[in-house]
């Protein structure tokens, strides 16, 4: 009779010629090489990477584009000067607010803010999200009751806006931080969904119950053979996602629940500038600008990464 038992290193190296395209480092092109290959063709994925990257340019470095301080103000320009294309750049080129204020400036320094809290409840949403939704998947039974059917069901019953303006309103004061870490508190539902949806899927497959067969621990299996294959929808949702949340701070601060002074934010201009939309649009005409140019760059990112991962679409 054969000798059935394995050493580790004999083991371990069964394991790797059973997984999938998305774990070898191959030099055929996987999943992931389709979709690089065709993001790179498809203008909406070009256009919305270059408004990003611009964006984040912006974000980190504003000094690049206006030396106007976004909080210093001169009462001497109240209301003053309308937008002139001759001076581009310079602090009165869109005009001033009530209090003498540079839009221009507060436009650029804001971005900084919307961008941190979109990236960054994200991350959170996706972490959190993702480990739920890949545990109640795998493991299943009692734990997927909980975590799944109990845990999940009741935040996904919670209206988003709604509960997060109840958490917000206990904070007296509200930087970045804390307007992330309440929109991250209810937004990782979706996610949580998506991940499990995909972790049911995968884990049926063939080279999942080869390395069970061959002792691989839990903790292997799903981060090296399920988590990276299961990644693909999330990281649509995810992106899609982003620019949601990037709108969802600018309401809450339009509605004086989100960030509070002295944070820069284009919600907390637009709210600034609704009092004066019959005598001075400009305040809230250009951060209403930014934030749909910005959702809407997002947006047709998730959208070119989802048609590039979905082998349905092409």
């Amino acid at each position: 009779m054969p000798d059935m038992t394995k050493t580790a290193p004999e083991a371990e190296a069964i394991e790797d010629a059973l997984a999938p395209p998305a774990v070898k480092a191959e030099k055929a092109r996987s999943l992931w090489g389709d979709a690089w290959a065709d993001l790179r063709r498809n203008p909406y994925f070009v256009v919305s990477s270059v408004l990003i990257l611009v964006l984040l340019v912006i974000a980190a470095f504003p000094g690049w584009f206006t030396s106007a301080s976004p909080t210093t103000g001169d009462l001497v320009h109240h209301y003053l000067g309308k937008p002139e294309l001759s001076k581009v750049g310079s602090a009165e080129w869109l005009g001033y607010d009530v209090q003498g204020r540079s839009v221009y400036a507060r436009l650029i320094h804001g971005t900084r803010a919307s961008i941190i809290v979109g990236i960054s409840v994200t991350l959170l949403v996706t972490v959190i999200g993702g480990l739920i939704g890949m545990i109640a998947g795998y493991f299943g039974g009692w734990i997927d009751a909980l975590l799944s059917g109990f845990i999940t069901n009741v935040f996904f019953g919670i209206p988003f806006l709604l509960g997060s303006m109840v958490v917000l309103q206990s904070f007296t004061s509200r930087s970045v931080w804390v307007v992330s870490l309440a929109l991250a508190f209810l937004g990782w539902t979706q996610i949580a969904r998506v991940m499990r949806g995909a972790v049911l899927t995968i884990k049926q497959a063939d080279y999942v119950h080869a390395a069970k067969a061959l002792g691989a621990s839990t903790s292997r299996i799903l981060f090296r053979h399920i988590l990276p294959n299961a990644m693909a929808p999330v990281i649509v949702v995810a992106t899609i996602s982003l620019g949601v949340f990037i709108s969802a701070e600018a309401t809450l601060s339009y509605l004086g629940l989100g960030l509070s002074s002295p944070a820069i934010s284009w919600g907390v201009d637009i709210s600034g500038g609704i009092a004066q939309i019959r005598t001075a649009q400009h305040i809230m005409l250009y951060p209403s600008i930014m934030l749909s140019i910005t959702v809407l760059a997002f947006i047709m990112l998730g959208e070119a990464v989802r048609n590039a991962l979905d082998p349905k679409m092409r």
